[in-house]
């Protein structure tokens, strides 16, 4: 997909943004781990997409995708996103179109043993923007991971969601502090890019 320089893009001061959507499956959402505050993120979501389409940003899906027996994660969590279940599948509202891409992953971090920066630098994305799930554990291991490979980070906050609003103000901080990343809006986003008020 040709990435053109305008809209959304011009927010960037000439950098080449992707918008990385994490985690928004069906058991995150409304499964064995999902909330309704995950669900209330889903419009935002939505919207954000919607633009980003129309502005010709790459969107990619970075999904849990889980071995059914013997993943380490179900030490730690419920039994959650096994590949090919129907709780591994992107919820319904936002389900990926053509042009779209899929990356699966085991781990927190989107970057782990996956192809996503393979992906990224294909397409000469140097500023990823992170959506989905959840604020302190996927969002936040993979905003390290994009830091210490070289990508300028951006949040907009009102299209992530953790468990509590205590987790969700603290990782947010600390993404910020720690990879230096843009924490916004989606209206700052569409409106005026990383220059309008977040």
């Amino acid at each position: 997909m040709k990435h053109q320089q305008r809209g959304l893009a011009q927010g960037f001061e000439g950098m080449k943004p992707a918008i990385l959507v994490v985690d928004m499956i069906n058991d995150f959402v409304s499964g064995v781990l999902g909330s309704e505050r995950s669900a209330r993120i889903v419009p935002n979501i939505q919207g954000l997409l919607r633009y980003a389409r129309g502005e010709g940003v790459p969107i990619i899906y970075v999904t849990d995708a889980h071995l059914p027996e013997g993943d380490r994660e179900f030490d730690i969590w419920p039994r959650h996103a096994v590949e090919g279940s129907e709780g591994a599948q992107v919820v319904d509202e936002l389900e990926p179109e053509a042009g779209d891409h899929r990356i699966k992953k085991r781990r927190y971090s989107g970057f782990y043993a996956t192809g996503l920066d393979g992906l990224l630098r294909e397409f000469g994305v140097d500023t990823i923007v992170l959506t989905g799930l959840v604020t302190n554990i996927c969002i936040q291991h993979t905003a390290a991971d994009a830091f210490f490979r070289g990508y300028r980070v951006v949040v907009p906050r009102d299209c992530v969601e953790a468990p509590t609003d205590e987790a969700q103000r603290a990782s947010l901080s600390y993404i910020e502090q720690m990879y230096g990343a843009e924490v916004t809006s989606s209206e700052a986003l569409m409106k005026g890019g990383l220059l309008g008020e977040g």
